[in-house]
């Protein structure tokens, strides 16, 4: 782990005790789902679309396609149809079949926890086997979604613009026990203080100890 120093670590201490207090710090995950392959085609389609859409997108998905063998034998036009408003439908519809003939060929229907195994199925990458792995299995995993990737740069945590350079910054940094409840607190705070354009430090709570904010 990366040496830090003690006024750093007691600041990213603080900032974790300090996210705890303010969202729970609870395991949650903002894709609706039942199952583990639900979740990992939700976030398959999460990719350039928010949370909200989705959700409205998989609630009628998951009502026709019941099973991995109706998304495995699904058509792509139709389904290209379905996802439609999530936004690069087609690779997304593909993707997502493609998957489901993996999931059913390769691991007898069942998602895989290792990372490995996960990302080498159609449409995933690290934040999506990372997403999965993290509300699935509860193992330890960092999400870089544009939230935590913004954030983190902002709080000064992380260096890079790049999602898997920063994944591995945070992991040489946070405690391990912190990893899933950063992913959802930062993102969190993203959406309702910390936003893109214009984040509002005025109100924020972590202010006093964002490099960014003064």
């Amino acid at each position: 782990m990366k040496k830090l120093s003690k006024k750093e670590k007691e600041r990213i201490d603080e900032i974790i005790r300090r996210l705890i207090e303010k969202y729970g710090g609870e395991s949650r995950t903002y894709l609706e789902h039942e199952n583990a392959w639900q979740l990992l085609f939700a976030t398959i389609l999460s990719a350039q679309c928010t949370d909200a859409r989705v959700n409205i997108v998989t609630r009628e998905l998951f009502k026709k396609y019941k099973t991995l063998e109706d998304f495995a034998g699904a058509d792509l036009r139709e389904m290209e149809q379905d996802i439609h408003s999530t936004g690069f439908y087609h690779n997304k519809a593909k993707n997502i079949i493609a998957c489901a003939r993996m999931l059913l060929s390769e691991y007898g229907g069942e998602v895989p926890k290792e990372l490995e195994k996960l990302i080498v199925l159609p449409g995933v990458g690290r934040k999506t086997a990372n997403v999965v792995r993290g509300n699935i299995f509860d193992i330890p995993s960092i999400v870089v979604d544009t939230h935590v990737k913004r954030i983190s740069k902002r709080l000064g945590i992380t260096t890079t613009e790049d999602p898997v350079k920063a994944e591995f910054e945070l992991m040489e940094v946070l405690p391990e026990s912190a990893w899933i409840i950063w992913n959802l607190d930062v993102i969190a705070l993203g959406r309702e203080i910390c936003t893109s354009r214009s984040p509002k430090c005025e109100r924020c709570f972590l202010a006093d100890i964002c490099p960014s904010s003064k």
